[in-house]
């Protein structure tokens, strides 16, 4: 460039030069002898293709990771949703249209499988499983069954088949009515919202123990409040031919899933002996998963027959 002429305008050096007495000085205070000069002391970085091909690629890998994740996140979100809400409503109502068809069947007359008072006690030996009653979420667990024999049910109502609804649980307490029906099998009795009769325990109102367990979280989760009982309270369980009323007596907080002693004709915790009886007698005892979102533990409540109202 000719001495004592500057940049044009619209140089991009134009704004960083004047013309000086010998040379050019920059507008800063920087002096060299031309902007060819400063340009090949200051080096200008240039954003290359590739560069910008990199960093496109980064931002579609990142938007990408960030969909799957917000995807996943409304997925475990349903799943939630569905466990907790539609599992319970849908169970709910089962085991309500359930309860309503087994009293009008006792109302006109018709049969639905339950058993009057009885006497048997049962004999047998060591304890075994339930079919179906697994573990997991389910309540029962490795209580299994009581190992005791099967029940004798009486004459006129004979023993319910399996996963049949034959009787009512009633628990003023917790404004609870629901379905009993034999047997711990999680898919076709524990997850319909019913409560579930221990194969090879005591029938209703039968010396022994009538043991029965329940969800206490999701799928109507009739005992989410067992925990509220307290001793003193009353329990009903009604069937075709009767209606049988329990007074809670006594409560074990937590005790082992694989405690097989709580379902005893005579019960008594195996693992928590402090917790249990000694004599014969007419008991209820009630079942469920602690604490509440878990399996690992069982909480057990149990009571003692001390009234039956016959039906017509």
């Amino acid at each position: 460039m000719p001495r004592g002429v500057v940049e044009s305008s619209d140089s991009p050096f134009s704004n960083l030069w004047r013309k000086g007495g010998d040379g050019f000085e920059r507008a800063n205070g920087l002096e060299t002898s031309s902007p060819s000069a400063y340009r090949a002391r200051v080096r200008i970085p240039l954003v290359q293709h590739s560069t910008r091909r990199r960093r496109a690629r980064y931002r579609r890998v990142l938007w990408s990771g960030a969909e799957v994740l917000v995807t996943a996140g409304v997925l475990v979100l349903l799943l939630v949703v569905h466990q907790l809400w539609w599992t319970n409503r849908e169970a709910k109502e089962g085991a309500e249209r359930r309860v309503e068809a087994l009293e009008r069947e006792w109302g006109d007359g018709g049969g639905a499988g339950g058993s009057g008072p009885g006497t048997g006690t049962g004999t047998g030996s060591g304890p075994g499983s339930d079919d179906g009653s697994g573990s997991g979420s389910g309540v029962d667990g490795g209580l299994g069954r009581s190992g005791v024999g099967s029940a004798k049910a009486s004459s006129s109502g004979g023993t319910p088949r399996s996963s049949q609804a034959y009787a009512v649980l009633r628990i003023p307490r917790l404004d609870l009515r629901v379905p009993v029906a034999e047997g711990t099998s999680k898919r076709d009795v524990l997850n319909k919202g019913y409560v579930g009769h221990y194969t090879g325990t005591q029938q209703p109102g039968q010396g022994g123990n009538f043991a029965v367990a329940g969800h206490r979280n999701t799928h109507g989760e009739p005992f989410r409040r067992l925990d509220r009982l307290r001793s003193g309270d009353t329990v009903e369980v009604a069937t075709r031919n009767a209606i049988y009323t329990y007074v809670v007596d006594k409560i074990l907080p937590q005790t082992s899933s694989r405690d097989a002693g709580v379902i005893r004709p005579v019960p008594r915790s195996l693992t928590r002996p402090a917790y249990g009886y000694d004599a014969p007698g007419r008991y209820l005892t009630l079942t469920t998963c602690t604490p509440e979102y878990t399996s690992r533990y069982r909480l057990v409540v149990w009571g003692k027959l001390v009234g039956t109202l016959p039906r017509g």
